[in-house]
């Protein structure tokens, strides 16, 4: 699944400016700072995401992965710079344009965000709100249609047979693929997934994200995804970026020639005294073979 770009920064280089059919994603000197200026969490973030890449932002705690993503469906507003999603200037949205946008972006978290009274196919329904008027209360004010397309994701993603059961039945394992076909429900453009499988175990990690990335393979879905589990981003992402303290240190393509030592030693980088060697080394230790 790797890109075979040549670029360093994993973008296909074209003849002409940059335009919004080009890349799905554009964050230009992007600066957020928190507590009246004291904490700088982003500090001046540049990157550009072509349509349908596959995209892992890794870091250690702290580098500012989660508040990367969650400037680019509105969550968080830029101090300085700008992001641009699908051509749209984020922090210059209205409300109602805000809405929009987020019916063509899709977010994935690590705490699945689903309600574990309802039914599977209540939650995988529920992502399909933002393409229907009114309330719905139950599965069977949803249409024919629209139920059978929500057990069609739920096929998509193991789980059609637990359809009609409570998902806080379920294991943590399956309670995130609901959550990644009722986000498919959604059809979006772009899907951002924030540590999607840290709360799971490696096996079950990499058999949820093997199935995220190829429904949206499957579906033309451009990913961002903040990962620690860097052994699964060298398994299917088309690129690689890296942040420390709010700055991006490794913008890189992953291919064939590079090997989880080129990530250690980043990783290394990032934490050059050693104080967060266990969660780096975790993950290598830990993962399957």
């Amino acid at each position: 699944m790797n890109s075979g770009s040549s670029s360093i920064s994993g973008v296909v280089e074209q003849e002409g400016s940059t335009t919004p059919e080009k890349n799905a994603v554009e964050v230009l000197d992007l600066v957020k700072t928190f507590d009246n200026g004291r904490i700088k969490a982003l500090d001046g973030v540049s990157f550009e995401v072509p349509k349908g890449q596959l995209l892992v932002i890794i870091g250690l705690s702290g580098s500012g992965k989660s508040t990367l993503l969650r400037h680019l469906n509105g969550l968080h507003l830029p101090t300085e710079g700008s992001t641009s999603v699908l051509g749209k200037d984020v922090s210059s949205l209205t409300r109602k344009e805000l809405r929009s946008l987020r019916r063509d972006v899709g977010f994935v978290f690590q705490q699945f965000n689903i309600v574990g009274r309802l039914t599977c196919i209540e939650n995988v329904l529920s992502g399909a709100l933002g393409r229907i008027w009114g309330p719905r209360l139950s599965a069977l004010m949803y249409s024919k249609n629209m139920r059978s397309e929500a057990i069609d994701q739920l096929e998509r993603v193991g789980l059609a047979d637990k359809a009609w059961q409570r998902t806080d039945t379920l294991s943590g394992g399956e309670q995130q693929r609901v959550a990644i076909a009722r986000t498919l429900m959604q059809k979006p453009q772009i899907v951002l997934a924030d540590e999607p499988v840290a709360s799971l175990d490696p096996e079950i990690s990499g058999q949820v994200m093997d199935l995220l990335v190829q429904c949206c393979i499957e579906d033309d879905i451009t990913v961002l995804c903040s990962l620690h589990q860097v052994d699964l981003a060298l398994g299917w992402a088309n690129r690689l970026i890296g942040l420390r303290s709010g700055k991006i240190v490794l913008d890189t393509p992953v291919d064939e020639s590079l090997s989880q030592d080129d990530v250690m030693v980043v990783y290394q980088q990032l934490d050059p005294e050693g104080d967060k060697t266990g969660e780096y080394l975790e993950t290598f230790e830990d993962s399957p073979s």
